[in-house]
């Protein structure tokens, strides 16, 4: 009984805590919302990579284009020309091509530099996306707008998967995905996001970001390392939040959360032991409670209750802030918003298998190409 007590209590501990600052956040959110307008609105690079087909890639590089913002280039950048649909290109974007770029690098960060490289001499900023997410048209100004707060070295949004046609994989990929999201808020976020982030120019070079990026595969965690190197936060901008509308098969998911741990482990180990030492603890509590509560242990019931309905109530926030922050997907909020209230026990047991999986092994397959992490040489250690 006492080694019961000790794992539930511990969870118990552990889910009543996450809740701490959860009104601040929303407060920090809506106060942001929409995007304050920067001081002197300084002329911008946006730069989107593409790889191929996605699921909406027209629309996605369309909102990007149609930014309200009074001075920006966009550029869509490839490893080469067989990589970029023709129809989705915007008329008003330029198109890089990178070619091999650096072979021991990721194709996206020899993208992105190549793109740094060719960018106007006149942007102050350059600013990163995704090509596989939709922005809101003030998308570019909240992330200027953050740079300008105390302190500010590089300012990020987020991604909320907003799959248009549900499907289980997909939304249960929505609801995983979204406790990453409800860790920014005010303060110094512990990462920058690649598919919404943005830096000054003179503090990229400063920072030595292309030199952190060489030998990369993870270009934001090496952007998040070289700012916080250099002694300053990465604020985080609420109006850069992006809405993701494609969709995932269970294969397709397992193998996305596993990379996406398994890059952490490498190059932000920190807040992967973090998260597998937490799942293990609240996930073990969860089912050493239930089990005792079959038994008929009322006290077992109530911890239960207490550690799953923690749980649930910060989906319920989560769900809040996502639904200020992107008001155009409300109709998917009113037909799926449900999921991230009551699957959010699930996600935390998906979160444990992908933790799990992603302690070992070296490999990941990214894009449709396989890239080998060195063990004993983190990649880490050249950011």
């Amino acid at each position: 009984m006492f080694a019961y007590w000790l794992v539930a209590g511990l969870a118990v501990v552990l889910a009543l805590a996450s809740l701490k600052g959860e009104r601040g956040r929303m407060r920090y959110v809506l106060d942001r919302l929409p995007a304050p307008v920067p001081d002197g609105m300084p002329p911008a690079t946006v730069i989107v990579p593409v790889k191929g087909e996605d699921e909406g890639l027209a629309a996605n590089l369309a909102s990007l284009a149609a930014l309200d913002y009074p001075d920006f280039e966009l550029i869509v950048t490839a490893r080469g020309m067989e990589e970029v649909p023709a129809y989705a290109v915007p008329a008003r974007a330029r198109l890089v091509l990178a070619g091999e770029g650096n072979a021991g690098s990721g194709e996206k960060v020899n993208n992105l530099l190549a793109a740094v490289a060719a960018a106007r001499g006149e942007s102050e900023i350059f600013a990163f996306a995704d090509s596989d997410g939709q922005v809101r048209p003030d998308w570019l100004r909240g992330l200027v707008a953050a740079l300008e707060e105390p302190g500010a070295g590089a300012a990020t949004g987020y991604r909320w998967h907003a799959p248009a046609r549900g499907g289980f994989w997909s939304l249960l990929r929505s609801v995983w995905n979204a406790v990453i999201a409800g860790g920014f808020g005010s303060g110094d976020a512990r990462f920058a996001w690649g598919g919404a982030m943005a830096i000054r120019r003179e503090a990229f070079h400063a920072f030595d970001v292309p030199a952190h990026w060489k030998g990369a595969v993870s270009d934001d965690y090496c952007l998040s390392e070289a700012v916080h190197k250099a002694g300053r936060r990465i604020a985080y901008a609420p109006a850069a939040t992006v809405a993701a509308t494609d969709h995932t098969t269970a294969r397709e998911f397992l193998g996305w959360t596993r990379r996406q741990m398994m890059i952490t482990r490498f190059y932000a180990p920190h807040l992967w032991w973090l998260g597998l030492v937490a799942h293990v603890v609240y996930c073990a509590g969860m089912a050493a409670s239930a089990a005792m509560a079959l038994s008929g242990s009322m006290p077992a019931v109530l911890a239960l209750v207490v550690q799953m309905g923690a749980g649930m109530w910060k989906g319920r926030n989560r769900l809040q802030i996502a639904r200020a922050a992107l008001p155009s997907q409300n109709s998917w909020f009113r037909r799926y918003g449900w999921t991230h209230l009551w699957w959010t026990p699930l996600a935390t047991w998906m979160w444990l298998i992908s933790l799990l999986g992603s302690a070992w092994g070296n490999s990941i397959v990214w894009r449709g190409r396989r890239y080998r992490l060195k063990l004993g040489v983190r990649p880490r250690d050249a950011c």
